[in-house]
């Protein structure tokens, strides 16, 4: 009797324990879900939390709602004058509408991605069609993949219940049939710019040098003309001193200037004159009194 009731309870154990496992699901905050019966979409876009269902006739599908990454292989696109680049890129996208989803893809993420890759494909084989290879160099490329990115989240939203949320493109290179072409016409091009920067900054370089030069012959003629009045003013200041001390003491005066004579005309080594020793020269060689006598027979 012990026996057949323990059996009872370890079955009826495992009966709540099978029927709670088949009828209570946990949907993650990372995921949305659908509930099916028979194949057939009954609840739509199941929000995260513990949830139940009826076990057997009913089926829960869950999808990953995080930001997904499709890295594409590199592609071969034509610009407007058709010349070739290879453009490597990928995108990043989300389930948005589960039901949507489920219906195109029936909850596959590999139908997914075969789905979005040639819409992606053709989409940035339009972008590049319409743009010419120096538009496409020059341009930033986040705005150069806002048009595609804004098409295909229409797009991909009514067909599959995604939205792309970014297409970003790693690199574009060039055919080596293009490149020494596009290099060589860069090159040209950033040669003429540089040719157009050098006149300009010779042309400035001259401007300035020739406003500099007018500038050092103002200041050269108002300095000239400055030192002209000084000198003037101080030759007169001079001159008028000089009077002034003649009018104190003219024998006085005499004698100093015959000594400033004597003292120049002595100066230098081998210096020789040939003067009458009675001439008025050495008048003060004579003495102060032969000097007065001169005086007096003058």
């Amino acid at each position: 009797m012990i026996n057949n009731r323990s059996l009872l309870v370890v079955g009826g154990l495992a009966a709540v324990a099978w029927i709670a496992s088949n009828t209570l699901y946990v949907v993650d905050e990372t995921e949305r879900a659908v509930k099916l019966r028979f194949g057939e979409i009954i609840e739509e876009n199941i929000q995260p939390g513990l949830h139940a269902k009826v076990p057997i006739t009913q089926t829960i599908r869950k999808f990953d709602t995080r930001v997904l990454t499709l890295d594409t292989d590199p592609s071969r696109y034509l610009t407007l004058e058709q010349k070739a680049v290879i453009v490597d890129s990928y995108v990043q996208w989300q389930v948005v509408d589960p039901t949507r989803y489920y219906e195109a893809t029936a909850g596959d993420e590999m139908m997914a991605i075969r789905l979005i890759q040639p819409r992606v494909d053709e989409s940035l084989r339009n972008e590049f069609g319409r743009l010419n290879l120096q538009q496409i160099i020059s341009e930033k490329r986040d705005d150069l993949m806002r048009g595609p990115t804004q098409e295909l989240d229409r797009l991909l939203r009514d067909e599959l219940g995604v939205t792309v949320v970014d297409i970003r493109v790693k690199r574009i290179d060039l055919p080596e049939d293009v490149s020494s072409a596009v290099y060589s016409r860069m090159r040209s091009e950033r040669e003429r710019q540089a040719r157009e920067w050098r006149a300009q900054g010779q042309e400035e370089s001259e401007r300035i040098r020739a406003n500099a030069d007018r500038r050092r012959q103002v200041l050269l003629a108002q300095a000239q003309a400055r030192s002209e009045t000084l000198r003037g003013e101080g030759d007169a200041e001079a001159a008028g001193i000089f009077s002034e001390a003649y009018g104190q003491d003219q024998e006085f005066f005499s004698f100093w200037r015959s000594l400033d004579a004597y003292r120049q005309s002595f100066e230098g080594e081998g210096n020789m004159l040939v003067v009458d020793p009675s001439s008025a020269f050495f008048q003060y060689f004579r003495g102060p009194v032969a000097s007065a006598a001169d005086d007096a027979e003058e």
